[in-house]
């Protein structure tokens, strides 16, 4: 594996840990969560990481199918991950997502994300 793939198999199952309903309720959400975290989610709304842990402790897990995962490095340290969400919802709802994560302390975490929904296909 070369280390531009194993980089980008780290980042993708940290992103899709995210992910998880159990993650997104637990501790565990707040460590993979800079202090400076800022997401501009797909409604048009910012979340900083107190809004949105907050946010994810009280939602309803719903079903989300991921594809396309591309990570770009931006600098030594720091990786830009994009990616394709479906949510198996009544519409379904598709969005592209791109995740800024920094490497900090010899673990990765992230520090910008935006949703931005898409036409279903």
């Amino acid at each position: 594996m070369t280390p531009q793939e194993a980089l980008e198999a780290e980042l993708t199952e940290l992103e899709e840990l995210l992910l998880v309903p159990d993650v997104r309720k637990s501790s565990r959400l707040a460590e993979l969560l800079a202090d400076e975290f800022i997401e501009f989610g797909s409604s048009g709304r910012v979340y900083t990481k107190d809004d949105l842990v907050a946010v994810l402790q009280a939602e309803s897990p719903v079903v989300q199918v991921t594809s396309d995962f591309r990570v770009t490095t931006l600098a030594p340290d720091v990786a830009l991950l994009t990616y394709r969400i479906r949510r198996l919802s009544q519409p379904p709802v598709d969005t592209r997502r791109s995740s800024i994560w920094r490497r900090s302390g010899g673990r990765w975490q992230i520090v910008f994300h935006q949703a931005t929904v898409t036409p279903t296909t």
